[in-house]
């Protein structure tokens, strides 16, 4: 085995170690002791790699957001044949992500932690990892689109440019359409920002 091949494997064990830490007792509670222990690593071969506690979080919530987005994209392709109607693709992305954290239990830890509760001064460095999320979603939105029957005076171009805008602003207004009744996991997470997807979608109010 070549150095780099000894490296790669150094920082998969990292990584796996990292992710069992984070995935089983949330940021706050986990620790470089338990990191070493779950991987039978030594402090010094993680602090080869990497600075420390906040370095190894950002690295599971950069590989949480990639496999999300790689596991929707694949299921999505995989499902073939589009719902019919937009509220239909709406209902179909979202389960599709609930399905994700289904299978993938410690990644659902890491994702409460980055989008729910996340450390104040790591809050910037999670939004720039949300990049292959941000790629999915726009994605899905572009075919919710396709599934719309748009209003008088509203081609598919401007359509397109509102949805685009919502997929960096869902999540604040979901903060605070959801009132005293605060989120604590991510199913509750995305059946809120389906309704309020839909809303926003759809309209609230009849002319």
């Amino acid at each position: 085995m070549t150095q780099k091949e000894r490296q790669e494997r150094s920082r998969r064990e990292i990584r796996r170690a990292a992710m069992e830490e984070f995935g089983s007792k949330g940021y706050e509670a986990a620790t470089m002791d338990g990191i070493c222990v779950r991987g039978g690593i030594s402090k010094g071969m993680i602090y080869h790699y990497y600075t420390g506690k906040d370095a190894l979080f950002l690295l599971c919530v950069g590989d949480m957001f990639r496999s999300m987005a790689e596991y929707v994209s694949r299921a999505m392709e995989e499902e073939g044949e589009e719902p019919e109607n937009g509220r239909s693709c709406i209902r179909r992305f979202f389960s599709l992500r609930e399905r994700y954290f289904q299978e993938h239990p410690l990644e659902k830890t890491v994702f409460e932690n980055a989008m729910l509760h996340p450390p104040k001064h790591l809050r910037e460095d999670i939004q720039r990892l949300r990049g292959p999320v941000q790629d999915i979603n726009r994605r899905f939105l572009g075919r919710a689109l396709s599934r719309l029957t748009l209003r008088e005076g509203v081609d598919r171009q401007r359509a397109y440019r509102y949805l685009e805008s919502l997929e960096g602003t869902l999540f604040p207004i979901v903060e605070g359409y959801q009132g005293q009744e605060k989120i604590t996991d991510v199913k509750a997470l995305f059946a809120l920002s389906e309704e309020v997807l839909d809303m926003l979608l759809f309209g609230i109010a009849r002319e």
